[in-house]
C-alpha cells in the first residue's frame, strides 16, 4: 500500500461525514416547511454512500501493482436522494397551506431520526479523525528510523 493511502481514505471519510452532517442539518432546519421550491411540504433527503473506486492515474497503478494494493480508496457520496414518504397531516385551518378540510401536510422529517443520524455522522467523524491522527503519527515515526 502507498505511503500516504490511509490518509486519503480517512480523508474522503471525513468529507463524505461533513456532507452527510450538512444534509441532516437541512432536513432539521426545514423540518416545519410546508412550502418547497417544487410544491408542497419539504421532502427529507438521505445521503447514500459507496466504495471510492481505485485511481486510474499511471503512478497508481504502477504503486498498485507493486504492492498489491486493495481495490477501493475510501468513500464517496452516490447520491442525495428525496424521501418520498408522506410527512404527517395536521389540522390547522388557519395555516395558509391548509387545503379545503383545514389538513396541512407537513415535511417527512422526524427530528429524533435526524438528531441519531447527526450523532452517528459525528461519531463517524471522529473516528476518522483518530484514523488519520493515527496515521500522520505512523508516518511521522517512520520518517524518524532514517535519522
Amino acid at each position: 500500500m502507498a505511503f500516504f493511502s490511509s490518509n486519503d481514505i480517512s480523508a474522503s471519510a471525513l468529507s463524505a461525514q461533513r456532507l452527510r452532517m450538512d444534509v441532516i442539518a437541512e432536513n432539521i432546519a426545514n423540518a416545519n416547511t410546508t412550502r418547497a421550491k417544487g410544491g408542497g411540504p419539504y421532502r427529507r433527503k438521505t445521503v447514500t454512500f459507496e466504495e471510492r473506486p481505485n485511481v486510474t492515474k499511471f503512478s497508481s497503478s504502477l504503486n498498485d501493482a507493486l504492492s498489491r494494493s486493495v481495490e477501493g480508496r475510501g468513500v464517496r457520496v452516490r447520491r442525495i436522494a428525496e424521501d418520498a414518504s408522506p410527512g404527517p397531516t395536521v389540522y390547522d385551518p388557519s395555516h395558509p397551506d391548509a387545503d379545503d378540510e383545514g389538513y396541512v401536510e407537513m415535511p417527512n422529517v422526524n427530528i429524533v431520526t435526524e438528531m441519531v443520524n447527526m450523532i452517528s455522522a459525528s461519531r463517524a467523524y471522529e473516528a476518522n479523525v483518530t484514523a488519520l491522527t493515527t496515521a500522520k503519527t505512523m508516518n511521522a515515526k517512520t520518517l524518524e528510523i532514517g535519522r
